[in-house]
C-alpha cells in the first residue's frame, strides 16, 4: 500500500470507535434500516467496529476474493437467520462505506496531488471491497432464503 493510502487507513482504524458510533446512530434512526432499530446496540456496534478497526486486513492485496466471499456469504446467511431484510443489510454496508469517506474528507488530507492520488487508490480498494462484500452478503442471504423455502416445501407448508 502506498504511504498516503496507509496513512488514511491508519486514520480510519484509529477512529473506528467514532465511526462505529456515527454508523450506529445512523442505522438506528433511518427508516431504511428498521430491523436495526430492534437489535442490541452493543452487538451492532461490535460488528461495525470490527470492519473499521480491521480495514487494512480487508483492503490489502493479501486478502483474497475467496476470503471475502466466505466471510460475507456467512454474514448474509446470519443476517437472514436474524430476520433482517436484504435491502437493510445492503443499506447498512453502504452506510459503513459512507461514514468512512466522510471521515477521510473531514480530516483535510486531500490538499496535494499526491494526497489525492493516495485517496483515489484507497477509494478504489474500498469500493472493490464493499462491492464484493455486498455481492457475497446477498449470495449468502439468498442461499439461506432458498434453503428455508425448500425445507418448508418439503414439510408441506
Amino acid at each position: 500500500m502506498e504511504p498516503i493510502c496507509r496513512r488514511l487507513v491508519t486514520i480510519i482504524e484509529r477512529n473506528a470507535d467514532r465511526l462505529s458510533r456515527a454508523w450506529l446512530a445512523d442505522v438506528q434512526r433511518r427508516s431504511e434500516t428498521a430491523t436495526y432499530h430492534t437489535h442490541s446496540p452493543d452487538v451492532l456496534y461490535q460488528r461495525v467496529f470490527r470492519v473499521y478497526s480491521q480495514l487494512s486486513k480487508w483492503i490489502c492485496r493479501d486478502t483474497t476474493k475467496q476470503e471475502i466471499a466466505e466471510h460475507y456469504t456467512a454474514l448474509g446467511r446470519q443476517r437472514f437467520a436474524e430476520g433482517f431484510a436484504l435491502s437493510e443489510v445492503i443499506e447498512a454496508l453502504i452506510l459503513t462505506r459512507r461514514h468512512l469517506w466522510l471521515l477521510v474528507l473531514s480530516e483535510g488530507f486531500l490538499e496535494t496531488a499526491v494526497d489525492l492520488h493516495g485517496a483515489l487508490d484507497l477509494n478504489a480498494r474500498v469500493v472493490l471491497f464493499f462491492d464484493r462484500a455486498m455481492y457475497y452478503t446477498a449470495v449468502g442471504f439468498e442461499e439461506a432464503a432458498a434453503e428455508t423455502t425448500e425445507a418448508a416445501a418439503a414439510q408441506g407448508w
